[in-house]
């Protein structure tokens, strides 16, 4: 879908339908009202009669004669001018997009009212609002989709100059920021059949071709050679062999970041199987892999003067006859032993081989995303992702970077006493930690494999698989991490 920012008065815009945002504070939402129905001849009924006051996400239809230059007028609700805040406008845009949609409109413009300071973040704001809430994941869908209603464009109007040109850029670097998370959303989404180590590993090829950056895959054979116990381990019960991809954006003399994904591209729980009901969500659990990907390909395509690299251990789990099995030990990259205690746990034994080589890029910070635990879905639900690491600074910056996308992040104590629940009697480590604070455990396991470097574990078990759909996000892989990774690399200094 194509979004574009003009300047242009109100009576001045062609479309199949417009949007407008208005406020809810009475006197203003008169005024509001009052002028779009001088303006354009609009009887907008709902309001008259008091069934729209112009609450967050409430909509009014209005109808303007034939022969106008626009016939149809969607009125968005804004809510309280006091309490308007980036992501209102954000889930607005959503609100006008999807409205657009269900009236079957092929283009729609969005008039902006006066904005202050913060033109840029709104215009941004509701680019990715519109942008977003059109995503569906319907590749294999074949019935009636010609039929389908397809929102082609979106005019983003203002009467302001200075609004026009501040939001130009802003509409721009939005677009690739989106179009990164359906990337994500496209990778999660996708069936075990299509998408397994091997072909996660050509999608990181391919988006490192178009978007700029490089990367290279190493081999079962390479891997093994490396000493990634974990990685050979829990991928060998498949038939699917394992890879690890390396991704590296910008010059190295920059400070390096490095970005680690979970990439278990389907986890059955190996021998220690899950039940039957939801397993089919299990062909998500490498959305850190998908934000990873992602990430780096809106920063090259953003051209951020950083350095960044990309690990990404990318297994199958599978229940096969040559399975690890609980009561196995591991060796990992570093020369560190594990204890399987439960083979479902087996994102942090991968993730512990790609924590220790990120060493070898001597970086200022290391962040790990991972559809970790059910654990952290249970403390925090699905609207925060659980947040552990051992400096304050990088977990203060990836927070702020999350009140700004509304990827928001949580964090959770890795206190010392934890650190028991995963001892071993027989490794230096076990794998999991008994009933109790699993989220906390299983970051603990990957504290122990870091190196001399500010880390930061994100678990998003909760938010980058959702239950029901959101303002501007699916059912099902949300794309979550893209947003809020590049937000934080753009502060990044």
């Amino acid at each position: 879908m194509k979004v574009s920012l003009q300047r242009l008065p109100i009576n001045r815009v062609t479309t199949d339908l417009l949007c407008v945002f208005v406020h809810q504070d009475p006197p203003l939402f008169r005024k509001e009202i009052s002028a779009l129905t001088k303006t354009l001849g609009a009887k907008i009924s709902a309001a008259m009669n008091g069934d729209f006051r112009g609450k967050d996400g409430e909509t009014a239809m209005a109808y303007i004669h034939k022969g106008a230059r626009i016939q149809r007028i969607c009125v968005v609700g804004l809510g309280e001018k006091r309490g308007l805040t980036i992501e209102k406008y954000r889930r607005a845009g959503a609100t006008a997009a999807k409205k657009a949609r269900s009236v079957k409109a092929k283009h729609a413009a969005l008039f902006l009212p006066t904005l202050g300071a913060k033109a840029a973040d709104v215009i941004y704001a509701v680019t990715e609002g519109a942008i977003l809430s059109q995503y569906t994941f319907d590749k294999y869908i074949t019935k009636n989709k010609e039929s389908r209603s397809t929102l082609e464009e979106i005019l983003i109007a203002t009467n302001s100059g200075a609004i026009a040109e501040a939001g130009t850029g802003a509409v721009a670097q939005a677009h690739i920021v989106c179009e990164a998370t359906a990337l994500a959303r496209d990778l999660a989404n996708a069936p075990g059949i299509e998408l397994y180590p091997e072909t996660l590993a050509e999608a990181a090829l391919e988006s490192a071709k178009r978007s700029g950056y490089t990367a290279t895959v190493k081999d079962e054979r390479e891997i093994l050679e490396l000493g990634m116990g974990g990685v050979i381990g829990v991928s060998q019960g498949s038939r699917r062999p394992p890879r690890f991809i390396i991704m590296e954006y910008g010059k190295p003399s920059n400070r390096t970041v490095v970005l680690v994904g979970k990439g278990v591209t389907f986890d059955t729980g190996g021998i220690s199987i899950k039940p039957a009901a939801g397993m089919a969500e299990m062909k998500m659990d490498m959305c850190g892999a998908a934000a990873v990907i992602g990430t780096f390909e809106a920063v090259a395509r953003l051209r951020f003067p950083i350095h960044l690299v990309g690990l990404i251990p990318a297994v199958e789990n599978m229940p096969g006859g040559n399975s690890i099995r609980p009561g196995d030990i591991l060796r990992h990259y570093n020369g560190m032993t594990s204890e399987v205690d439960n083979t479902d746990a087996e994102g942090r034994l991968i993730l512990a081989d790609a924590l220790a080589y990120a060493e070898r890029f001597k970086p200022a910070a290391v962040i790990d995303l991972a559809t970790l635990t059910g654990a952290c879905v249970v403390a925090l639900g699905h609207h925060a992702t659980g947040m552990m690491g051992n400096d304050d600074r990088l977990m203060d910056a990836l927070t702020a970077a999350g009140e700004k996308t509304y990827e928001r992040v949580w964090p959770l104590p890795l206190f010392d006493e934890y650190e028991k629940l995963i001892k071993s009697d027989v490794a230096d480590v076990k794998n999991v930690g008994g009933r109790w604070a699993g989220a906390i455990t299983a970051g603990w396991f990957l504290k122990k494999f870091i190196g001399d470097y500010k880390w930061v574990h994100l678990d998003i078990a909760g938010t980058a698989i959702l239950e029901e759909a959101g303002p501007y996000a699916p059912r099902g892989g949300s794309g979550v991490g893209v947003r809020l990774l590049t937000e934080f690399l753009r502060r990044w200094k």
